[in-house]
C-alpha cells in the first residue's frame, strides 16, 4: 500500500518546451524488463520512433522472455539493447547462444555489458571485460557495445569508498574500444544532482577517457519510490538531494520529476558543446508511461511518439 496519494496528471501537458533541454533531449533512451514491458500496450504511443530501449536483465528472468520482449520492440520498430550481465552468465557457451537467439530471433545488434548485481558469480564471467574479452560480440557482428559509468563510484567495485577499481576498468574500457569495430558508449548508473556529474565526466576526459556518455537519470517517481531505489542502488552524493526533498513539506507530496537535474546539465551542454554527456538514458522508476508523457512533455518534436 503506498504511503501517500498523489493526484493523477493528464496525460500530456501541451505548453512551451525549453529549447535547450529539448536539445539535449533528443535521441534519449528508456530502459524495461519483460514484465514492465507486457503492462505497455502500444510502445508507438508512447516512445519517439528510433528510441533505443534497453532491456534489463534481473536474475531469474528466463533468456526466452527477454528475447520475446526484445522481439516485440524490434518489431515495432524500436532497435533494442539487452543487458548481459556478467555473473549470471554460466559460461562461453551460453554467452554465445544468448547472443545467438537475440540476433537470429529478434535482429540485435547491440548490447549493454554489465558485471550484474549479483555477489556470487553463477560461472565463469564476473565483469564486463571478461565478455569483451571473449570476442563474441564482434564475432556476432555487434554494431554497439555498452559498458558500465558510476558518476558516484561503485562500493561493490570499491567497498574503500575509492574510486581505483572502477577507474582502472574505464581505461582497459577506452583502450579495448580502439581495437573494436562496434561503437562504443558508458551508460550510467543515474543521479540526482548535476554538479558531481559534470565534475565526473570532466575528469574522465582530462583522464584521456573519451567514451561517449549516456547520463542515467531517474524518471519521475514518488518520492519515497526514488530514495528505496536510490539506496540499493548505492546513490551517492546526490541523494541528498532526495533527502533535502523530503523535508520540505511543500514538496513532499508532489511526485519527484527530472526537469532540475536535466536543465542544468542541459545548461551546460549549451554552453560546453564538446561536453562529452551525448545522450539522456531514462530510468523509469515511477513506470514507462510516466515517464514517456513526461518526455513528450519536455522534449518537443522530437519526443512525439512514433504513431503521433
Amino acid at each position: 500500500m503506498a504511503l501517500l496519494n498523489f493526484k493523477k496528471r493528464a496525460a500530456v501537458e501541451n505548453g512551451p518546451v525549453n529549447p535547450t533541454v529539448e536539445a539535449f533531449l533528443k535521441g534519449y533512451s528508456i530502459e524495461v524488463m519483460p514484465r514492465t514491458a507486457e503492462k505497455v500496450e502500444d510502445f508507438k504511443a508512447l516512445l519517439p520512433q528510433g528510441t533505443r530501449v534497453y532491456i534489463a536483465h534481473i536474475e531469474g528472468a528466463p533468456i526466452e522472455d527477454m528475447v520475446k520482449t526484445a522481439k516485440r520492440l524490434a518489431d515495432d520498430g524500436y532497435p533494442v539493447m539487452p543487458h548481459f550481465p556478467a555473473r549470471i552468465i554460466k559460461d562461453a557457451a551460453t554467452l554465445e547462444n544468448w547472443i545467438s537467439m537475440y540476433k537470429g530471433e529478434a535482429g540485435v545488434e547491440q548490447a549493454l555489458l554489465l558485471a550484474g548485481g549479483v555477489e556470487k558469480p553463477h560461472g565463469d564471467f564476473e565483469s564486463s571485460m571478461q565478455l569483451l574479452e571473449s570476442g563474441l560480440f564482434d564475432k556476432a557482428g555487434f554494431k554497439r557495445l555498452h559498458v558500465a559509468g558510476h558518476p558516484e563510484g561503485n562500493k561493490d567495485i570499491d567497498p574503500d569508498g575509492s574510486t581505483k577499481n572502477v577507474d582502472d576498468a574505464l581505461r582497459w574500457k577506452q583502450k579495448f574500444s580502439e581495437t573494436t569495430d562496434a561503437e562504443m558508449a558508458l551508460a550510467t548508473q543515474f543521479a540526482f544532482d548535476a554538479k558531481p556529474i559534470i565534475a565526473w565526466a570532466d575528469g574522465l576526459k582530462e583522464a584521456g577517457i573519451d567514451l561517449p556518455i549516456h547520463i542515467g537519470i531517474a524518471g519521475p517517481a514518488k518520492l519515497q519510490t526514488l530514495i528505496k531505489f536510490a539506496i540499493a542502488c548505492g546513490v551517492g552524493p546526490s541523494l541528498k538531494v532526495l533527502q533535502k526533498r523530503a523535508m520540505d513539506v511543500s514538496k513532499l507530496l508532489l511526485p519527484y520529476e527530472p526537469t532540475d537535474v536535466l536543465t542544468e546539465l542541459a545548461n551546460h551542454k549549451a554552453a560546453n558543446p564538446d561536453f562529452n554527456i551525448t545522450n539522456v538514458h531514462f530510468f523509469p522508476l515511477g513506470g514507462i508511461k510516466t515517464n514517456a508523457t513526461w518526455a513528450i512533455n519536455n522534449g518537443g518534436a522530437s519526443a512525439k511518439p512514433a504513431n503521433s
